[in-house]
């Protein structure tokens, strides 16, 4: 396959943005001791779990989620994107991704990011697990239309 199948790809800057990833991961994790995730640290800033990263952080991490999208935004322009129009698929989604990443222990982020560095075999599974999960759905998705 040739880089003419994927026009919109963008490897230079897949390669910037995931180096800028794992280094953000690693001085986090020797910075604090700790494995950063998203769902992890959501569930801390939103006082769903009483222990973990520090509170003041996991809410500063969770404020600069969207903090660093305006920021690209102001740099860059508007950022496209699409979703699905029916709200209650969005809601749907959104609750089947959370309940996954608490029973999974983690999401891609803490999981496909930092345990896979780590070569944890749990987070291996979990990462292979949601690889083929996302095949499958996208499988599902272009047979239905």
């Amino acid at each position: 396959m040739t880089i003419d199948a994927f026009p919109g790809a963008m490897p230079l800057e897949g390669l910037i943005g995931g180096l800028m990833i794992g280094l953000s991961a690693a001085i986090f994790l020797l910075g604090s001791g700790r494995i950063v995730g998203v769902s992890g640290m959501a569930a801390r800033a939103f006082l769903l779990a009483k222990s973990g990263t520090p509170l003041s952080a996991a809410i500063l991490f969770v404020l600069s989620l969207p903090l660093g999208a305006f920021l690209l935004q102001l740099l860059h322009g508007p950022i496209e994107s699409s979703f699905v129009q029916s709200t209650a698929l969005l809601i749907a989604g959104g609750l089947l991704v959370g309940i996954g990443a608490r029973v999974g222990s983690g999401c891609t982020s803490g999981h496909g990011v930092c345990g896979t560095s780590r070569l944890s075999p749990r987070s291996l599974v979990a990462t292979a697990t949601f690889i083929a999960t996302g095949v499958a759905t996208v499988a599902a998705m272009n047979a239905v239309g």
